[in-house]
């Protein structure tokens, strides 16, 4: 979920753990793997959507297009790390086995990252921390759910898979929405905020970095303890390397057998981008254009994460009845339609109509996305198909906030950087209109 964030079940798995009855009766390791999503969610949420992008800008900065212009830049750096290594690293650990490991490492340095946030006071000397732990926080957080969705196949029957993915998808959401609340109500709007925190040194915003790091302690370590993990192969690492990245090539070389998958994955490449700014930016451009303060921002992100789960539940029958690409499509257009009006809004109340109107499509077109990949992809390559499909989610995640922070810096104007988005929606929609649905068995 990551705020509303992006999710890539099905991921890359490539050796099957499962017995007929082991995983469809482990509910524990089910339950853990849906808790893992529930205990990280609050991080892309709250640093990087709604709340502490805007402390940063408004709090640090002191200017909102300086400040959004380096963290755009900060986001843009991540993503292309994650680009060039994520994949790289996915190929790798596939050679030796567990994913575990990854999975613990990485999630420790991004939780210390995001704990360091604590320090940033509403100072300009605090930027050049913020920006270094945003980028290490942001680089580790994705490698994790690489890591993460590849354990999806491990853990569901194949007949499972969008189910259990979906309910991993609905407690992201879900534990975005307390942990918003808690942070709303127990500190930024609580008249006298726990533990002495100062209002005056923003305390109580910069708490809220202390519970995102807590929160994912608390609620991830029954996932590293009751999800079972592939076994580990004895490979020395300089051998695991060169065969993660044979491996990768390989499956870049694949795309050529369906000229129709490459097309979809090339469309979804952009239009993931687009909600991937959005995402990032979306408290920013509610801080700086509306004047909307944490505790409205706050407010706006608990609305809008309700908002995407009923449109994600609503939409479920469309895509049985008819189809993932009509699903998808209904959805850019929708994204479209209400983005158009959210960069028109003439005052906050509109921008509250308009955003919840559009946070009513982010769910279904990444829902059914998935579920076109399911459809169509070969029986005999569907792990193959399902990496190409998370690289495709993250080898241009650079490109949206680099985009957004230049356009925002040319024009002096955040309503011309989030213009940028809509190009990303209408480029992605129109690709996807040349794709021919070929339904796999």
């Amino acid at each position: 979920m990551a705020g509303p964030a992006t999710r890539f079940p099905g991921q890359g798995a490539v050796h099957d753990l499962r017995t007929p009855n082991t995983m469809t009766s482990n509910r524990r390791a089910v339950f853990s793997w849906c808790l893992f999503d529930w205990a990280n969610s609050p991080y892309p949420t709250i640093i990087v959507t709604f709340v502490f992008s805007a402390y940063f800008a408004k709090g640090i900065v002191g200017n909102e297009i300086e400040g959004t212009v380096l963290w755009s830049q900060t986001i843009a750096i991540a993503g292309l790390v994650v680009a060039v290594t994520g994949p790289l690293l996915g190929a790798i650990a596939d050679q030796t086995g567990r994913r575990k490991p990854w999975i613990a490492g990485f999630s420790l340095v991004c939780v210390l990252a995001t704990a360091a946030l604590w320090f940033a006071t509403p100072e300009r000397e605090s930027i050049m921390l913020v920006l270094v732990a945003v980028a290490i926080s942001t680089v580790c957080f994705e490698v994790v759910t690489i890591f993460y969705n590849a354990t999806l196949p491990e853990i569901a029957p194949t007949d499972r898979l969008g189910r259990i993915g979906g309910w991993g998808w609905g407690a992201g959401y879900i534990g975005a929405i307390f942990c918003l609340i808690l942070c709303l109500f127990g500190l930024i709007q609580n008249p006298s905020p726990p533990f002495g925190l100062d209002p005056e040194q923003a305390e109580h915003v910069r708490a809220t970095v202390l519970v995102v790091a807590v929160w994912w302690v608390v609620f991830g370590w029954p996932y590293l303890v009751f999800v079972p993990d592939r076994p580990a192969v004895s490979v020395p690492p300089l051998q695991a390397a060169r065969a993660g990245v044979a491996k990768l090539w390989q499956t870049l070389k694949s795309l050529k057998r369906d000229r129709h998958v490459a097309t979809f994955l090339i469309a979804r490449m952009l239009y993931v981008d687009g909600l991937a700014t959005l995402f990032q930016f979306g408290g920013l451009y509610a801080a700086g254009t509306f004047g909307m303060d944490f505790a409205e921002i706050i407010q706006f992100g608990i609305a809008m994460n309700v908002t995407a789960g009923i449109g994600a539940f609503a939409f479920a029958w469309l895509e049985d009845k008819a189809g993932a690409k009509p699903t998808i499509m209904l959805s850019l257009a929708g994204l479209i339609g209400f983005g158009s009006m959210v960069l028109m809004a003439p005052s906050v109340q509109w921008f509250w109509v308009f955003g919840l109107s559009l946070s009513l499509f982010i769910g279904p077109v990444q829902s059914a996305s998935r579920g076109l990949m399911a459809r169509m992809a070969p029986p005999d390559s569907r792990a193959e198909m399902f990496g190409l499909y998370a690289l495709s989610g993250k080898a241009t995640s650079f490109l949206g906030p680099l985009l957004f922070g230049l356009v925002t810096a040319y024009f002096e104007s955040q309503r011309a950087g989030m213009a940028t988005i809509l190009a990303f929606w209408i480029v992605g929609m129109a690709l996807l209109a040349l794709v021919r649905v070929k339904h796999q068995d």
